[in-house]
């Protein structure tokens, strides 16, 4: 049997799974690869994302707030390549999350680059290819 070569990757702990993978399904574009109870696996040919359930007794002391507040406090930020910026904010949004206005978009290194949260309100951020940048891949 071969094995492909492992990709780099995260694990994102939930208290809705099957929101938050839909979210980064529909909006970074990321395939389901496993799901189980529990756990969803997504990616694409580089990177991994596993959504992981939180433990039920731990889940139910959560609160999620409607839109989501942005867990500012974490030590980590989910970095993303889209084709699009506003077709990712838009499915962003018709899953839960959301991705801040075009206004506060910048750019840098060759990306238009904009932050926003999962349905969750872990912090994330997209980046998409400036017109006429190199198209390497993120």
């Amino acid at each position: 049997m071969t094995t492909a070569p492992p990709k780099s990757g995260a694990v994102v702990f939930a208290k809705d799974v099957e929101r938050v993978a839909a979210f980064y399904r529909e909006t970074m574009a990321l395939a389901v690869e496993q799901q189980d109870d529990g756990f969803v696996v997504l990616g694409s040919a580089a990177t991994e994302l596993v959504v992981h359930a939180i433990p039920p007794a731990i889940a139910a002391q959560i609160d999620i707030a409607v839109p989501p507040r942005p867990r500012e406090d974490a030590s980590v930020k989910l970095i993303f390549p889209v084709a699009d910026l506003a077709a990712a904010r838009a499915a962003a949004c018709a899953h839960g999350g959301q991705i801040e206005p075009a206004e506060r978009e910048w750019e840098w290194r060759g990306y238009r680059i904009c932050d926003g949260v999962d349905p969750e309100g872990n912090v994330v951020q997209i980046r998409a290819n400036v017109a006429g940048a190199s198209s390497t891949r993120l």
